[in-house]
Parts: structure tokens; sequence; C-alpha cells
């Protein structure tokens, strides 16, 4: 006999779906013990990679967990395990460690590629709702992810258990984050194309150093401080002192200002002309640091000096509106 059920509206499906979900995820929590700090290790001391495996819903789950260790400074990848012992195994190398997952710790699949890397003298550590299945007695540590039921309404997809495992498989990766020192700027070498990885650009590489920096001494002439300004394209130029710190500046707006109201501005120098203490950043803070300090002070552009106001360089409004942080 087919189930007999009220139908439902969408949005009550949705939050029965997603209140069965975060409470499995919750139920996470009591199953922690040591063998997560087992875990840890076990992948921490890895030389090798991590290699992460799952067939159907937990495989696409395990190519997600590769992919965030990956990117979060540990070496990994995603060995499909019916691919592994039809010539795919040759991924499994000397050093590494072995991070699955199988919800009913059955899989035929995973069951063969488990023995054949215990043969190989290569760790697993094996994420399963059931601590007396195969899977979960021959891995070297087992990880409990076990849950109430499936947030299916038949109690039969895989939902409740696959965003469990997914959030194990998070939790192994931010630890070893931590364990491994894994800092912002790692994460910014890591992702230099995404949007994240933009954001965590230092002022330092994208700013106009060296000779592409506009800058004249407090003693140059108004006619050399045009020429800079024009030379560099950026609408402005510093004004530094003999031991090229920063004392002033002057911008397109100062020079028609001087204009105005001066009859000969040609005779001015530039420390004579310069607006003193311009905004400053500092070349080890992040790109979006230097466009709230702009948006704040109503600049479009930052000298980039040493702690001891050396001039380093400068940043361009233009050089941060490539990164999509507006």
């Amino acid at each position: 006999m087919s189930d007999q059920r009220a139908l439902r509206s969408p949005r009550e499906v949705a939050t029965e779906v997603i209140a069965t979900e975060a409470a499995a995820v919750q139920g996470l929590l009591p199953q922690l013990d040591e063998r997560f700090d087992r875990a840890v290790t076990l992948l921490g001391k890895a030389s090798g990679r991590v290699v992460c495996s799952g067939m159907g819903k937990s495989g696409l789950v395990m190519k997600k967990v590769a992919a965030t260790l990956s990117s979060t400074g540990t070496p990994a990848l995603f060995l499909h395990p019916a691919e592994a012992v039809h010539g795919d195994l040759g991924m499994i190398v000397a050093g590494d460690a072995v991070l699955a997952a199988s919800y009913s710790g059955t899989t035929e699949e995973l069951v063969q590629l488990s023995g054949i890397v215990k043969r190989l003298g290569v760790p697993i550590v094996m994420m399963t709702g059931r601590a007396d299945s195969p899977l979960a007695r021959h891995a070297d540590v087992h990880l409990a992810v076990a849950i109430d039921r499936e947030a299916c309404p038949l109690n039969l997809a895989p939902t409740a258990s696959t965003t469990a495992t997914l959030a194990m498989g998070d939790a192994l990766a931010m630890a070893l984050l931590e364990a491994r020192g894994f800092t912002r700027e790692d994460f910014a070498r890591l992702h230099p194309g995404g949007q994240l990885g933009k954001r965590l650009l230092k002022v330092g590489e994208l700013m106009h150093g060296g000779d592409a920096t506009p800058r004249v001494g407090t003693d140059a002439p108004m006619r050399d401080v045009i020429y800079e300004m024009s030379k560099k394209g950026l609408g402005i130029t510093a004004v530094v002192d003999p031991a090229g710190r920063l004392v002033g500046c002057i911008s397109d707006g100062d020079l028609r200002r001087l204009l105005e109201k001066d009859e000969a501005p040609l005779s001015h120098t530039a420390g004579e002309a310069m607006v003193a203490s311009p905004q400053t950043i500092e070349a080890t803070e992040l790109a979006p640091a230097a466009l709230q300090r702009m948006e704040r002070h109503r600049i479009t552009s930052l000298f980039v000096c040493d702690p001891e106001k050396r001039l380093e360089g400068i940043v361009h409004l233009h050089d941060l509106w490539g990164l999509e942080l507006f």
C-alpha cells in the first residue's frame, strides 16, 4: 500500500528539512571524543596527501572535503573507490593518509579499497554512522556521524547524513588549519584568482613602487612638480625630505587652487606649495583597509610608508576597482 500523507506546503517541508539537518549537525557534538584528536594527528602527520574517498552522495561530499582541505593548507585529492581498484590505486603513495566516508559502513567498493590500503601500510580515518560496521572496525580511527533520521520525508534519501558527514569533514579541515598555523596570508597565496584571495591582498602587492612612485624633494621648483605629476599620471605627487620621509603632497586640485590665488604659482617650491601630513598606509595592510581609508577621507590615493614615514609607494583608487571590493 502506498504512503498516505497529508500534502504539506513547500515551506512546511523546507522547515522540517532544515530543522532535521540542523539537529543532525548538532548531534555530532556528543559524538566528538578523543578519536577526533587522533584523526587530526594522523592526518596532520601525513607527509603526502590526504586521499578522500566515498561512493555516491558520500563521494560528492568527500570531493568537497578534499577541496576544503587543499584550500586551507592540507594537500588533498579525491579518489573514486571503484576507479581505484581499476587502475587508479597508483594515486595513493607512501606518506599519504586516507579519509573516507560511508554512512552504512558497508559500502562494497570502500571495503575492498580499505583492505588494499591497509596492506599498503597507509592509515585510514573512516566516517560512518555505525560503530559496529566493517569499515568502522577496520579503520585506524573511526569518527561517528550517526543521525536520528534523514531529512527526507521517506527517511530514505541521504540528506541529514550527508550534511553531518560534510560538517565533520569541515571540522577536520579547520582543526588541521589551526594545527598547521595556517594564516590569512597563506590563504591569499592559495587563492590568488578568487574573490576571497583578492580581499586578502596586501597594499604592498598593489602599490606603485620604485620609479613608478611620483615624488619630488621639498626644494623642487613647481615646473618639476608639474612634470613629475604628468609623467607618473596619478594626479598627485609626494613631497619628501632629504632622508626620503614623506612630509607632504601636491595634487591636481592643489595646483588649481594655487593658480586661482597666486599670480606667480611657478615661483614656489614644492615645500612651499605642498599640503602637509597626507594620509598614509603601511604596505602590510590589506586592500580593503586602503579602500576604507580613502572613502573615509574622500581621497583617491594613499601614500605607502614604513613606520618611520619613509616613502615606499602609492596606491590609487583605480588599483582597487578591479578587485571588486566595492
